[in-house]
């Protein structure tokens, strides 16, 4: 039987076949190790039922990758959808872009989604989608709670399987259990005094959703370590500051001090993003910090 990898924990893998709309739990033959082959969650996989108790089998063949990333390690993503509150929690949007150039690095197409539109007013949920939308990003809001805008939702999830991510508190959860009541998730809830949400989700799964329709779940993250990037290099991962490159005075130009820089000239006139700039400053300072030590 061929199925999908949508939980793995402590070695067994929870394999849902949708022929038979039934998880397996699996063990993976021996031969993967031999190789250091470690199954994903989201490989297409064969298993082999035989002479199994009810429930159980074997992963007798891990069927090729389309692609497959690190952070979360998962197979097979067509695209993430990185969901942020509008307020409670206030978002971190310095997180946010860290989250961006993540998934920018791994080549994986990255829509953005602010819920909780229902709390916050039309100015400060403009400037949100106005600053994400100019940096070249697709840009949705919803209200998880009022259930406003969730058939665009599963319009962008339909026939993909997608990585959901995002702080703790900004609904995911809620999100897929309206998406998917069969799903049945922990909703965590956000607490009064600090505003930040309480962990729920405690490992990456995959939810099946409907046909070829699968949605990721990752554990809440407060932090994203984008160390592995050079200085130099972080300005190519602010895509509205690429059509200036060629305009700078200087080749090579970091749109920090230099004379005549067009990525400041632009910030200048208001047509890139001022808070999307002092967080390009911001984790600048920060990785030319570590490289010194």
């Amino acid at each position: 039987m061929k199925g999908k990898i949508i939980k793995g924990i402590a070695g067994f893998y929870y394999v849902h076949v949708p022929k038979e709309d039934q998880t397996f739990e699996c063990k993976a033959k021996g031969i993967f190790r031999k190789h250091d082959i470690k199954p994903l969650v989201g490989d297409d996989v064969e298993i082999d039922t035989n002479d199994q108790p009810e429930g159980k089998g074997t992963i007798t063949r891990i069927l090729p990758r389309n692609n497959y990333i690190i952070r979360p390690a998962v197979a097979n993503v067509d695209q993430a959808m990185v969901i942020f509150a509008a307020a409670e929690p206030a978002p971190n949007l310095n997180l946010l872009d860290r989250f961006l150039i993540t998934m920018q690095r791994q080549k994986v197409h990255t829509i953005i989604c602010f819920n909780k539109k229902d709390i916050v007013n039309q100015r400060e949920m403009g400037l949100l989608i106005d600053t994400y939308m100019r940096s070249g990003y697709e840009v949705i809001s919803i209200s998880v709670l009022q259930e406003d805008g969730i058939p665009i939702i599963r319009g962008y999830l339909k026939g993909k399987t997608t990585v959901l991510a995002g702080p703790s508190g900004v609904g995911k959860s809620s999100l897929i259990n309206i998406i998917n009541p069969k799903a049945q998730m922990e909703i965590g809830s956000v607490s009064e005094k600090i505003k930040r949400g309480k962990h729920t989700t405690r490992h990456s799964e995959l939810i099946y959703v409907d046909d070829n329709t699968y949605v990721m779940d990752t554990p809440g993250f407060s932090s994203l370590y984008i160390h592995e990037i050079e200085k130099e290099e972080l300005k190519d991962y602010f895509n509205e500051f690429n059509e200036y490159e060629d305009k700078c005075r200087f080749i090579g130009c970091m749109h920090l001090n230099e004379p005549g820089c067009a990525v400041k000239e632009a910030l200048e006139e208001g047509i890139i993003s001022g808070i999307r700039y002092d967080n390009y400053m911001a984790l600048y300072k920060e990785l030319k910090d570590i490289k010194k030590y």
